[in-house]
């Protein structure tokens, strides 16, 4: 099983509760945009805490990226790792993950379940092969949204970010459900990329199921 220990390089706020950490990477590490691998923080008693964890840098750059959201009602492995300082460690493991650009689509995401879109959508931009891809990103308010601006900058108008609990000029104001498929989606036919707590992954794929979107053009993490 691989395994590695990496030094914590910079750590930046995002949100209110999210921040970005960018960490030594090891030679020959490798993977795919929209993969994961699980972590532990490199401290007594957490070193088997093993989480999993999304990369949001891109394979070509000089270091590892987590996107992460800090839960900090119970002093768990989010919390802990909020309070890592430059020169901390993580030990990270093997690569895995489902979630891999297939083609041009609609990426569905709800709040931290934008992360495995990060990398995909930034090597598309890199790649300049952006084009015909959407974003629908759900949060409870606009103070909730991961990288809006960046977002906004790779999709353009193709970025479109709903809000749940706010009303605000700018985001729309609904629940991602039948009724808002029908009315912003046209093509059943192309990929549909979905991330998010694991009843709202369910509901989605069985509302696209139910409007005509086969099995095997639905991507998420199973």
């Amino acid at each position: 099983m691989e395994q590695h220990i990496v030094k914590l390089q910079s750590v930046t706020p995002v949100t209110h509760d999210v921040k970005r950490f960018r960490f030594d990477k090891p030679e020959g590490y490798r993977f795919s945009p929209g993969q994961a691998t699980e972590i532990a923080i490199n401290l007594p008693g957490w070193e088997n805490e093993r989480r999993p964890f999304t990369f949001t840098s891109l394979n070509d750059d000089p270091f590892l990226e987590f996107t992460i959201k800090g839960y900090h009602a119970h002093n768990g492995v989010t919390h802990q790792l909020h309070q890592l300082k430059e020169g901390d460690e993580l030990i990270i493991h093997d690569v895995w993950g489902a979630i891999e650009y297939k083609g041009p689509g609609y990426f569905i995401a709800g709040g931290a379940g934008i992360t495995p879109f990060l990398a995909i959508l930034r090597q598309l931009k890199k790649d300049g092969i952006i084009a015909g891809s959407a974003l629908f990103f759900s949060n409870k308010k606009a103070e909730d949204i991961i990288y809006e601006d960046e977002l906004r900058d790779i999709l353009g108008q193709d970025a479109h970010f709903i809000l749940t609990r706010e009303e605000k000029p700018g985001y729309g104001y609904a629940r991602i459900d039948e009724t808002f498929l029908k009315q912003h989606v046209s093509d059943f036919d192309q990929y549909f990329y979905v991330c998010g707590p694991d009843p709202m992954i369910a509901e989605v794929n069985g509302v696209l199921e139910k409007l005509g979107a086969k099995a095997e053009v639905l991507v998420f993490e199973k």
